[in-house]
């Protein structure tokens, strides 16, 4: 682990594994890249493996006011700069990381070589935008244990945590985290409007969804994949963190996608 100060933010990343190819990994709302943990060994034996806390969450400097998804999209251009990672780069992330990457694509096309996400969150269905934010001022009020009840009962189905170890590590971070930043970055996500650009992706994308995710039902993921020309879809045993849920089944769907392009 590193941290490195770019585009005015502290960040805290790894970069890992060996190989002329890099895959980048973008971690959900209210993770970290220990999201990631059971996801990188699979990957740094054929591979550079490139994770970071997102601005605003993990051990990354917090944010306030306002953010925008350019401005998330920008931060993984300046690890890639700093790093001296030239080229195209394969990109994966999870729920809003899945958004973040999305956009990374669209707005860097000459860096990407594809992108797989899984439920990603590109955006909050204007009927349920007022009712989101409003809950949002009493995270800010009351922390983040206010909110941990059902983000985990939704996204992370008790049909997923037979291994009750991994769960509770997984909602113990959680509850770390910095309840100002994670309404901050909530409401850049009410804010998106993402469809357009989907439209106009021109790399290879494959969308996974959670059969037990409840945040983002599989329906919504596979409404985002018909969405982007040519994209690909499968729907796993998962919930809407499935990198920590079940790391295996994401890195599998991830690494037999990156074969068939040989990206």
């Amino acid at each position: 682990m590193d941290f490195i100060e770019l585009n005015g933010v502290g960040l805290r990343y790894e970069l890992s594994g060996k190989g002329d190819r890099t895959l980048v990994l973008v971690h959900e709302m209210a993770g970290s890249l220990e999201s990631f943990d059971d996801v990188v060994p699979r990957f740094s034996e054929a591979r550079r493996v490139l994770r970071y806390d997102t601005r605003g969450a993990g051990m990354s400097q917090k944010v306030r006011d306002e953010l925008g998804i350019d401005t998330m999209a920008d931060d993984i251009a300046g690890l890639l700069d700093a790093l001296g990672i030239a080229g195209k780069v394969a990109l994966a992330g999870v729920a809003l990381g899945g958004a973040i990457a999305l956009h990374f694509a669209a707005r860097y096309p000459e860096r990407t070589s594809a992108v797989a996400v899984s439920s990603p969150a590109t955006g909050v269905a204007a009927e349920r935008r007022a009712a989101a934010l409003e809950r949002l001022l009493k995270i800010e009020a009351a922390g983040m244990a206010f909110a941990v009840a059902d983000s985990m009962q939704n996204g992370y189905a008790p049909e997923l945590r037979g291994d009750i170890a991994r769960f509770e590590r997984y909602r113990a971070r959680w509850l770390g985290n910095d309840p100002a930043s994670y309404a901050t970055i909530w409401r850049m996500l009410a804010g998106l409007d993402m469809q357009d650009e989907l439209t106009r992706l021109r790399c290879p994308v494959l969308v996974i969804g959670g059969s037990f995710d409840r945040v983002r039902p599989p329906a919504l993921a596979e409404a985002t994949a018909k969405t982007i020309p040519g994209a690909r879809y499968v729907e796993i045993p998962s919930g809407h963190y499935m990198a920590v849920q079940t790391p295996d089944l994401f890195s599998d769907c991830i690494d037999a996608f990156l074969k068939t392009l040989d990206a």
